[in-house]
Parts: C-alpha cells; structure tokens; sequence
C-alpha cells in the first residue's frame, strides 16, 4: 500500500468566471498530518472545498488511495472516507451533543462502530462525555469545536481535514484543541490541515505547503517550514 494517502495534481477551480486556483499540487501521506498555511484569501478553504467535493474541479485531478476522485460527488468522498470538520463548526444548535455526535456516523462503515468510535471520541474529549444531554448551541466556541472534531470522528475517516479550527477561538482554547490534534497525529490519524495559526500548526505538522494567491509557493517538513526567513516575516513578525 503507498503511503501516500491523498494527492492532488495541477488542480484550477474558483467560483462563477473567478478562478481562486492555479495549478495547485499537494501530498498528504498516511498516518500523518500535512498543514497548508495561508494568509486571507490565499485561497485555502477553496482547496479543501474542492477535495470533499463542494466545488468542481476545473482541471487537474484528485486521487484518494490511488484512485481517481476528480469527478465523484461529495458524498460518495465521505462514503470513502474522506471527512471534513468545516469552518465555524456547523454543528446543529437545538440538537444535543449526543445527537450531533450520532449524526457523524452517517455511513454503513460508521454505524457499525458507532459505540467504539463514541469511546473514542470521549478518550479525547472526556468533557463530551458529561454533556451528552446538553444542547449544542449552548456549549462554549472550544466545547462546540470538540464537538465538531468528535462528529468527523465518528465517521471513521481515513483521512480528517480542518478547515481553520483554531478560529475565533480564545487562547487557551486553541492550544485545547491543538493538543487534541497532536494526540490524533500520535495515534497515527491521517490529517490535513489548513490553518492561519501558523505557529502551533507547522510545530506539529509532518509537512506543511505554503499557499498565496492560489498557488503553493513553499512545501517542506513542518519543523522547517516555520525557522525559514520568510515564513518568520510574513507569518510571525520576526
């Protein structure tokens, strides 16, 4: 089996007549966690919109476990195993934790592990467990985003991406939910994640792709990407 798990080729899409990507090409390898950093509108989410399947693909290719998925509907990619946890979350308000967490396991795969992937999803986030009953939309940002890492969970991804979720969260909450990333990371969970945090994102990343005005521009091993000059300037002030 190749270790590469995800691999997108000379990828170009955009929305209406504007094009946001050009030529874009990234790997993301099993069992690791590959970032792609980006200031505003490099056009990141855009990226990973195109990967689940939210927007076509103008050219290019998307392989998933080396098979061709350029052209399959974004379902038919969670049904492979392919899981996003979107920006801002999007969990159900009125619903309880619990039935957000059910509504996770949407695919055959899924609904046969849902009590192993629960205990799972409570090993991270014991806090989840206590709250099963309370609704979602009463759960502080950092909750809510458990919640929402808990739900991709529970689909039994092969690969989990992030799209921004350190995102109008407070301090303390985003290094909360980093920490739970790099347990997933250690746990061997194949991950891809996009991020403005750019820091806390390359210091526990296996690789990382830098993005600007919808192409990568730089790519390395995440512990090097964030001692380069450039990055230090553009990203971190120094």
């Amino acid at each position: 089996m190749s270790d590469t798990i995800l691999e997108i080729e000379a990828l170009e899409t955009g929305y209406g007549e504007v094009q946001i990507l050009w030529g874009v090409g990234l790997r993301a390898k099993r069992s690791q966690l590959t970032t792609v950093i980006g200031s505003n509108g490099a056009g990141k989410t855009t990226l990973m919109r195109a990967i689940v399947g939210m927007l076509p693909a103008w050219k290019g290719k998307i392989e998933f476990e080396g098979k061709d998925i350029t052209r399959l509907p974004a379902y038919k990619r969670a049904e492979l195993g392919l899981v996003m946890v979107p920006e801002g979350r999007m969990l159900f308000p009125e619903m309880t934790v619990y039935e957000n967490l059910e509504m996770g396991a949407f695919t055959k795969r899924a609904r046969n592990k849902i009590e192993e992937n629960l205990e799972y999803v409570f090993s991270l986030f014991p806090r989840l467990k206590e709250r099963l009953d309370q609704k979602a939309g009463t759960m502080s940002g950092g909750e809510q985003q458990m919640v929402a890492i808990g739900r991709g969970l529970m689909a039994s991804p092969k690969i989990l991406i992030f799209d921004e979720p350190s995102l109008g969260l407070a301090p303390k909450l985003v290094i909360e939910v980093f920490e739970a990333i790099e347990k997933l990371r250690k746990e061997g969970v194949s991950m891809l994640l996009v991020e403005q945090n750019v820091h806390l994102s390359l210091a526990i990343s296996d690789y990382g792709y830098v993005m600007a005005e919808g192409k990568i521009v730089m790519e390395g091993p995440g512990k090097e990407l964030v001692e380069k000059d450039e990055i230090r300037r553009a990203y971190l002030g120094v």
